[in-house]
């Protein structure tokens, strides 16, 4: 019989237990071109997590490799295991993954342009077969008000309400995680501020797991209980965003400390990769 002591020690252990954990990957486009380099990352059950980075980095390469789409793009995963909930997800149709629980907001919002709002957020419910798709859309409603004043098409809409739109679709499918690209790009900073509140908020009011791509390390790590950096398709740092934000490294190439020069890692004698990325 299991002691009091081993039921708690077992309850803890799953508590903790990452939802998403990517275990040393390489992905390859066309059969030649090696993106990630032997990437890990874990992502615990109801977090934010940050993936920070330059362009060229790898970090939309990641998401891919876990939602399924590289196979759009002819990439592969070549080597490692991505596991979600503790079964293996890579190589699954990215249809599948989607019915697991995970939905990714992509690059650039790629809404339908010449639908409706609220006809791109059905659209989100594809997978669904239950009755709560109309409490659902009010859901989102609540969090994006000014998308049900809008009721023309959706390629009308500013880009900040295209983001929102976005992301209210993705909350339409009922997923366990979001994995979103570059929130931020192209958006106002009051904006940003905004979008990146309401992410809060769904994380917070929803116990949706995210994580979060993004250039703009601040608001990332703003809102991220933990991040990692990425260069040139590996992880090179990761920590809670506390420990990220008064990095005195970090705060130089990510932050704006270095200005528009932004330096490399691979040039820090000081700096020694965790044995764990290796």
């Amino acid at each position: 019989m299991q002691t009091i002591e081993t039921q708690i020690d077992q309850t803890s252990t799953a508590a903790t237990a990452p939802i998403l954990a990517v275990r040393n990957i390489e992905v390859v486009y066309d059969d030649v071109i090696l993106v990630l380099r032997g990437l890990s990352l874990d992502v615990p059950k109801g977090s934010i997590v940050a993936l920070l980075g330059a362009n060229g980095a790898g970090k939309s390469t990641t998401l891919k490799a876990i939602s399924g789409l590289l196979k759009t793009e002819d990439g592969e995963v070549t080597r490692g295991e991505i596991l979600f909930d503790g079964e293996r997800i890579d190589g699954i149709d990215p249809e599948k993954i989607v019915r697991r629980g995970i939905f990714q907001v992509m690059e650039g919002r790629r809404i339908v342009a010449d639908m409706t709002s609220l006809e791109n957020l059905r659209l989100g419910a594809f997978t669904r077969s239950d009755g709560g798709i109309a409490a659902d859309i009010d859901m989102v409603f609540n969090y994006f008000p000014r998308l049900k004043e809008r009721t023309g098409l959706a390629g009308y809409l500013s880009g900040g309400e295209q983001q929102m739109l976005a992301i209210g679709r993705a909350l339409m499918a009922r997923p366990k995680m979001i994995l979103m690209d570059e929130p931020s790009m192209g958006l106002s900073p009051l904006l940003v501020k905004e979008v990146f509140a309401i992410i809060q908020a769904i994380n917070r009011d929803l116990g949706v797991t995210i994580l979060l791509v993004e250039q703009n390390a601040r608001a990332a790590l703003s809102v991220a209980s933990h991040g990692y950096i990425m260069e040139q398709g590996k992880v090179v740092l990761d920590g809670t965003a506390d420990e990220l934000r008064d990095n005195e490294d970090v705060k130089e190439f990510y932050l704006g400390g270095a200005g528009d020069q932004r330096k490399s890692f691979k040039n820090l004698k000081s700096f020694k990769r965790r044995k764990r990325w290796l």
